[in-house]
Protein backbone atom coordinates (compact mmCIF):
# COMPACT_ATOMS: atom_id res chain seq x y z
CA UNK A 1 0.00 0.00 0.00
CA UNK A 2 1.52 3.39 -1.15
CA UNK A 3 1.57 6.16 1.90
CA UNK A 4 0.18 9.43 1.06
CA UNK A 5 3.48 11.23 -0.32
CA UNK A 6 3.78 8.64 -2.54
CA UNK A 7 0.11 8.77 -3.60
CA UNK A 8 1.08 12.47 -4.37
CA UNK A 9 3.70 12.07 -6.52
CA UNK A 10 1.34 9.77 -8.64
CA UNK A 11 -0.72 12.57 -9.05
CA UNK A 12 1.60 15.31 -9.58
CA UNK A 13 3.18 12.81 -12.48
CA UNK A 14 0.13 11.96 -13.89
CA UNK A 15 -1.32 15.57 -14.07
CA UNK A 16 2.15 17.14 -15.26
CA UNK A 17 2.32 14.09 -18.11
CA UNK A 18 -0.40 12.32 -19.65
CA UNK A 19 -3.43 13.70 -17.96
CA UNK A 20 -2.74 17.18 -18.21
CA UNK A 21 -1.96 16.33 -22.17
CA UNK A 22 -4.75 14.32 -22.62
CA UNK A 23 -7.00 16.71 -20.78
CA UNK A 24 -6.14 19.35 -23.19
CA UNK A 25 -6.53 17.32 -26.39
CA UNK A 26 -10.14 16.53 -25.29
CA UNK A 27 -10.68 20.14 -23.64
CA UNK A 28 -13.64 21.18 -25.71
CA UNK A 29 -15.49 17.90 -25.43
CA UNK A 30 -14.85 17.47 -21.47
CA UNK A 31 -16.11 21.46 -21.21
CA UNK A 32 -19.29 20.16 -23.40
CA UNK A 33 -19.93 17.17 -20.95
CA UNK A 34 -19.43 18.50 -17.34
CA UNK A 35 -21.25 22.18 -18.61
CA UNK A 36 -24.17 21.14 -16.55
CA UNK A 37 -22.24 20.45 -13.69
CA UNK A 38 -20.25 23.89 -13.69
CA UNK A 39 -23.53 25.34 -14.29
CA UNK A 40 -24.99 24.31 -11.12
CA UNK A 41 -21.63 24.43 -8.77
CA UNK A 42 -21.30 27.86 -9.78
CA UNK A 43 -24.89 28.98 -9.27
CA UNK A 44 -24.74 27.46 -5.66
CA UNK A 45 -21.31 28.84 -4.80
CA UNK A 46 -22.44 32.48 -6.03
CA UNK A 47 -19.28 34.14 -6.28
CA UNK A 48 -20.27 37.98 -5.54
CA UNK A 49 -18.37 41.53 -6.45
CA UNK A 50 -15.45 42.11 -4.59
CA UNK A 51 -14.88 39.10 -2.87
CA UNK A 52 -11.59 36.47 -2.95
CA UNK A 53 -12.00 33.44 -4.13
CA UNK A 54 -9.72 30.13 -4.37
CA UNK A 55 -10.28 27.82 -7.06
CA UNK A 56 -8.90 24.07 -6.43
CA UNK A 57 -7.37 22.11 -8.87
CA UNK A 58 -8.82 25.16 -11.03
CA UNK A 59 -7.32 23.16 -14.03
CA UNK A 60 -7.10 25.35 -17.18
CA UNK A 61 -8.85 28.16 -15.53
CA UNK A 62 -12.52 27.79 -16.62
CA UNK A 63 -14.13 28.35 -13.65
CA UNK A 64 -11.41 30.60 -12.77
CA UNK A 65 -12.36 33.12 -15.84
CA UNK A 66 -16.39 33.07 -14.99
CA UNK A 67 -15.94 33.27 -11.27
CA UNK A 68 -13.35 36.35 -11.65
CA UNK A 69 -15.99 37.95 -13.82
CA UNK A 70 -18.78 37.79 -11.13
CA UNK A 71 -16.03 38.94 -8.50
CA UNK A 72 -14.98 42.13 -10.88
CA UNK A 73 -12.35 44.37 -10.62
CA UNK A 74 -12.35 44.82 -6.65
CA UNK A 75 -12.58 41.00 -6.28
CA UNK A 76 -9.65 38.50 -7.12
CA UNK A 77 -9.49 34.86 -7.86
CA UNK A 78 -6.67 32.53 -6.67
CA UNK A 79 -6.41 29.25 -8.85
CA UNK A 80 -4.45 26.18 -7.74
CA UNK A 81 -3.63 23.05 -9.75
CA UNK A 82 -0.67 20.56 -9.88
CA UNK A 83 -0.40 20.62 -13.45
CA UNK A 84 1.84 23.13 -15.12
CA UNK A 85 0.32 22.17 -18.67
CA UNK A 86 -3.38 23.42 -17.76
CA UNK A 87 -1.82 26.09 -16.18
CA UNK A 88 -0.62 27.83 -18.92
CA UNK A 89 -3.53 27.27 -20.43
CA UNK A 90 -5.36 29.07 -17.66
CA UNK A 91 -2.69 31.98 -17.90
CA UNK A 92 -3.04 32.61 -21.18
CA UNK A 93 -6.35 33.76 -20.49
CA UNK A 94 -4.82 36.81 -18.98
CA UNK A 95 -7.20 37.51 -16.46
CA UNK A 96 -6.92 40.98 -14.92
CA UNK A 97 -8.04 39.75 -11.60
CA UNK A 98 -6.73 36.34 -11.21
CA UNK A 99 -3.76 34.73 -9.76
CA UNK A 100 -2.88 31.28 -10.64
CA UNK A 101 -0.44 29.18 -8.62
CA UNK A 102 1.26 25.70 -9.08
CA UNK A 103 1.36 23.68 -6.07
CA UNK A 104 -0.25 21.02 -4.31
CA UNK A 105 -3.72 22.78 -2.29
CA UNK A 106 -2.50 20.31 0.66
CA UNK A 107 0.73 22.09 1.30
CA UNK A 108 0.52 25.86 0.10
CA UNK A 109 1.15 28.40 2.47
CA UNK A 110 -2.08 30.36 2.17
CA UNK A 111 -2.50 33.60 3.83
CA UNK A 112 -4.96 32.79 7.12
CA UNK A 113 -8.54 34.05 7.15
CA UNK A 114 -8.44 35.49 3.38
CA UNK A 115 -10.80 34.26 1.54
CA UNK A 116 -14.66 34.64 1.12
CA UNK A 117 -14.76 31.33 -0.74
CA UNK A 118 -13.02 28.34 -1.36
CA UNK A 119 -14.25 26.34 -4.82
CA UNK A 120 -13.91 23.29 -6.69
CA UNK A 121 -15.12 21.90 -9.88
CA UNK A 122 -13.64 18.56 -9.71
CA UNK A 123 -10.40 19.31 -8.09
CA UNK A 124 -10.92 17.93 -4.49
CA UNK A 125 -10.93 14.22 -5.17
CA UNK A 126 -7.17 13.71 -5.73
CA UNK A 127 -5.87 14.87 -2.21
CA UNK A 128 -3.54 12.19 -1.23
CA UNK A 129 -4.19 12.92 2.60
CA UNK A 130 -7.57 15.04 2.13
CA UNK A 131 -7.95 15.81 6.03
CA UNK A 132 -4.78 17.58 6.02
CA UNK A 133 -5.60 19.07 2.59
CA UNK A 134 -8.98 20.63 3.85
CA UNK A 135 -7.59 21.56 7.15
CA UNK A 136 -5.30 23.87 4.82
CA UNK A 137 -8.53 25.18 3.36
CA UNK A 138 -10.43 25.91 6.45
CA UNK A 139 -6.88 28.00 7.45
CA UNK A 140 -7.27 29.86 4.69
CA UNK A 141 -11.53 31.04 5.12
CA UNK A 142 -12.87 33.56 6.47
CA UNK A 143 -14.34 32.96 10.18
CA UNK A 144 -17.44 33.88 7.71
CA UNK A 145 -16.45 31.89 4.44
CA UNK A 146 -17.78 28.79 2.83
CA UNK A 147 -16.54 26.27 0.88
CA UNK A 148 -18.51 24.96 -1.89
CA UNK A 149 -17.30 22.01 -4.51
CA UNK A 150 -18.67 19.70 -6.78
CA UNK A 151 -17.71 15.99 -6.86
CA UNK A 152 -18.58 12.67 -8.87
CA UNK A 153 -20.61 10.41 -6.84
CA UNK A 154 -20.34 6.66 -6.84
CA UNK A 155 -19.15 4.60 -10.38
CA UNK A 156 -22.90 3.01 -9.97
CA UNK A 157 -24.54 5.84 -10.19
CA UNK A 158 -22.25 6.52 -13.23
CA UNK A 159 -23.06 4.79 -16.24
CA UNK A 160 -21.08 7.47 -18.87
CA UNK A 161 -17.65 6.46 -16.88
CA UNK A 162 -18.68 2.70 -16.06
CA UNK A 163 -20.22 1.59 -19.14
CA UNK A 164 -17.59 1.98 -21.36
CA UNK A 165 -15.11 0.24 -19.29
CA UNK A 166 -17.50 -2.52 -18.38
CA UNK A 167 -17.68 -3.15 -22.18
CA UNK A 168 -13.91 -3.07 -22.52
CA UNK A 169 -12.61 -4.79 -19.58
CA UNK A 170 -13.44 -8.39 -20.21
CA UNK A 171 -10.63 -7.83 -23.47
CA UNK A 172 -8.45 -5.79 -21.33
CA UNK A 173 -5.52 -6.42 -19.21
CA UNK A 174 -6.40 -5.92 -15.94
CA UNK A 175 -5.99 -2.36 -14.52
CA UNK A 176 -5.19 -1.25 -10.78
CA UNK A 177 -8.16 0.07 -9.28
CA UNK A 178 -7.67 2.94 -6.26
CA UNK A 179 -9.60 1.68 -3.00
CA UNK A 180 -11.63 3.46 -0.93
CA UNK A 181 -9.57 5.79 0.75
CA UNK A 182 -7.34 6.11 -2.24
CA UNK A 183 -7.23 9.54 -4.31
CA UNK A 184 -9.29 9.34 -7.34
CA UNK A 185 -11.99 10.60 -9.65
CA UNK A 186 -14.99 8.75 -7.48
CA UNK A 187 -13.02 9.00 -4.04
CA UNK A 188 -15.97 11.52 -2.63
CA UNK A 189 -18.63 9.30 -4.12
CA UNK A 190 -19.41 7.86 -0.49
CA UNK A 191 -21.44 10.70 1.64
CA UNK A 192 -20.79 9.92 4.66
CA UNK A 193 -16.98 9.72 3.65
CA UNK A 194 -16.87 12.95 2.40
CA UNK A 195 -18.65 14.00 6.00
CA UNK A 196 -15.86 12.64 8.04
CA UNK A 197 -13.16 14.65 6.45
CA UNK A 198 -14.67 17.80 6.54
CA UNK A 199 -15.91 17.56 10.50
CA UNK A 200 -12.17 16.46 11.03
CA UNK A 201 -10.69 19.39 9.01
CA UNK A 202 -13.00 21.87 11.04
CA UNK A 203 -15.61 22.58 8.80
CA UNK A 204 -19.45 22.41 10.35
CA UNK A 205 -21.85 19.46 8.84
CA UNK A 206 -21.78 20.33 5.42
CA UNK A 207 -24.88 20.17 2.79
CA UNK A 208 -25.48 17.16 -0.06
CA UNK A 209 -27.42 18.22 -3.02
CA UNK A 210 -27.72 15.10 -5.73
CA UNK A 211 -26.89 16.95 -9.22
CA UNK A 212 -28.12 14.55 -12.20
CA UNK A 213 -27.49 15.18 -15.87
CA UNK A 214 -27.37 13.43 -18.72
CA UNK A 215 -23.68 13.42 -20.29
CA UNK A 216 -22.81 14.29 -23.76
CA UNK A 217 -19.73 12.26 -24.78
CA UNK A 218 -19.66 13.08 -28.81
CA UNK A 219 -22.03 12.90 -31.84
CA UNK A 220 -21.72 9.66 -32.32
CA UNK A 221 -20.73 6.19 -31.68
CA UNK A 222 -17.05 6.24 -33.59
CA UNK A 223 -16.37 9.58 -32.13
CA UNK A 224 -17.13 8.33 -28.12
CA UNK A 225 -14.95 5.47 -29.01
CA UNK A 226 -12.08 7.97 -30.00
CA UNK A 227 -12.64 10.29 -27.22
CA UNK A 228 -12.46 7.63 -24.68
CA UNK A 229 -9.22 6.56 -26.69
CA UNK A 230 -7.43 9.97 -25.61
CA UNK A 231 -8.85 10.62 -21.63
CA UNK A 232 -10.06 8.37 -18.80
CA UNK A 233 -9.89 4.64 -17.36
CA UNK A 234 -9.98 3.19 -20.91
CA UNK A 235 -7.47 5.06 -22.50
CA UNK A 236 -5.35 4.27 -19.66
CA UNK A 237 -6.18 0.30 -20.15
CA UNK A 238 -5.44 0.83 -24.26
CA UNK A 239 -1.63 2.06 -23.27
CA UNK A 240 -1.53 -1.82 -21.30
CA UNK A 241 -3.21 -3.67 -24.23
CA UNK A 242 -1.89 -5.16 -27.47
CA UNK A 243 -3.72 -3.83 -30.96
CA UNK A 244 -5.89 -7.13 -30.96
CA UNK A 245 -7.24 -6.45 -27.30
CA UNK A 246 -8.11 -2.86 -28.34
CA UNK A 247 -10.14 -3.65 -31.32
CA UNK A 248 -11.92 -6.50 -28.89
CA UNK A 249 -12.23 -4.19 -26.79
CA UNK A 250 -13.56 -1.17 -28.81
CA UNK A 251 -16.41 -4.01 -30.77
CA UNK A 252 -17.47 -4.55 -27.20
CA UNK A 253 -17.78 -0.65 -26.26
CA UNK A 254 -19.80 0.14 -29.76
CA UNK A 255 -22.29 -2.96 -29.31
CA UNK A 256 -22.87 -0.86 -25.51
CA UNK A 257 -23.04 2.43 -26.63
CA UNK A 258 -25.39 2.12 -29.40
CA UNK A 259 -28.53 1.71 -27.67
CA UNK A 260 -27.51 5.23 -26.22
CA UNK A 261 -26.71 7.02 -29.82
CA UNK A 262 -28.94 9.76 -31.02
CA UNK A 263 -29.72 12.24 -33.51
CA UNK A 264 -28.15 14.91 -31.30
CA UNK A 265 -25.07 12.60 -29.78
CA UNK A 266 -24.35 9.86 -27.74
CA UNK A 267 -25.64 10.91 -23.86
CA UNK A 268 -25.49 8.83 -20.55
CA UNK A 269 -26.62 9.51 -17.10
CA UNK A 270 -23.99 11.03 -14.95
CA UNK A 271 -24.13 11.93 -11.16
CA UNK A 272 -22.65 13.97 -8.38
CA UNK A 273 -22.86 15.42 -5.38
CA UNK A 274 -23.10 19.43 -4.76
CA UNK A 275 -21.01 19.71 -1.20
CA UNK A 276 -21.46 23.01 0.60
CA UNK A 277 -20.00 23.99 4.65
CA UNK A 278 -19.43 26.79 6.22
CA UNK A 279 -16.29 27.35 9.21
CA UNK A 280 -17.27 25.32 12.42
Amino acid sequence: MKDTAELAADQAAFWNGPGGAMWIASYERIQRSIAGFSDAVLAAAKPKPGEKVLDVGCGTGTTTGRIAAAVGPTGHVLGVDISEPLLAVARAQKLLNATFVASDATLYPFEPATFDLVFSRFGVMFFADPVMAFKNLQRALKPTGRLVFVCWRTPAENPWGQLPMRAAAPHLPPIERPGPEDPGQYAFGDRARVERILKAAGFGTPAFEKVDRMTWMGKDVPEVIDNLGKFGAVARAFNEATPEQIARAKDAIAEALAPHARPEGVELPAACWLVSAAQH
